[in-house]
């Protein structure tokens, strides 16, 4: 297969560590990929990867922005457009409902769920054009939470039912699913813990695989949920929580 015959995936939140995977683990895997986050990257060298930078809040609030985002798109592609959009671009503000502000919690819903759904409302045509497949990266909060997550865990709450209801809306014609990890090595997670080995060896030992998750399998799965080996997996939501999802506490 030439280059110009591979695919294309979209992903967002490229620069955070789950994004430098899903993009290393896409094109590693026959695609080329259109890398979206909204802080700028230079280090990209493969000419199989074109990092764009883009605001999802004003994908969200500015409909031309959208379409001139789109166009983008459809020239890089050649007009081609995407087979595979990644939403994973997320905010997580920590504040309890007594003090969070109104604007950290709007802009929690713009990026964590509106920005999802109107990037697949935006790219829709060439999704149905390419028999394509959506992954919308959703959280073990959505279903179990703790203090202080009270705007990140409803807007992944939200986003596992979207991915749900866009399964029915669709129907044939695109598929779409939610992974919804719960610990993973990000280079962000680790610095959290800097100074700390035993809150971090303890945080791995309460999953009862005894480990986090890397962010290579987060991405390993949200290929495979965009291959053909996954035809009939529609609407799912998929827990990669190491099997911490049953547990009852959390020692963070």
């Amino acid at each position: 297969m030439t280059i110009k015959d591979k695919p294309w995936a979209l992903i967002t939140g490229a620069n955070g560590g789950i994004g430098k995977a899903l993009v290393d683990e896409f094109v590693g895997n026959g695609y080329r990929v259109i890398a979206t986050d909204i802080s700028h990257r230079t280090n990209i060298t493969n000419e199989e990867v074109i990092f764009l930078q883009i605001d999802l809040q004003k994908i969200v609030s500015d409909e031309i922005y959208a379409s001139d985002f789109l166009a983008q798109v459809t020239e890089i592609s050649n007009g081609v457009g995407i087979s595979a959009l990644i939403n994973n671009a997320a905010i997580q503000i920590l504040s309890d409902c007594q003090t969070i502000s109104r604007s950290q919690w709007q802009n929690s819903f713009d990026v964590n769920l509106s920005a999802p759904f109107f990037m697949v409302q935006t790219f829709l045509d060439d999704l149905i054009k390419n028999a394509g497949a959506v992954v919308n990266m959703s959280s073990i909060h959505a279903t179990q939470t703790k203090k202080s997550f009270v705007a990140y865990a409803t807007t992944k709450a939200g986003l596992s039912s979207l991915t749900r209801n866009l399964a029915i809306d669709l129907g044939s014609t695109v598929r779409v699913n939610a992974i919804e990890p719960a610990a993973v090595g990000t280079d962000m997670l680790k610095a959290g813990f800097a100074g700390n080995v035993q809150g971090y060896k303890a945080l791995e030992l309460f999953h009862p695989i005894a480990r986090i998750a890397s962010p290579k399998e987060v991405a390993e799965l949200a290929l495979f949920l965009c291959s053909d080996k996954a035809n009939f997996v529609h609407g799912a939501c998929i827990s990669a929580s190491g099997g911490i999802q049953g547990c009852l506490s959390d020692p963070g």
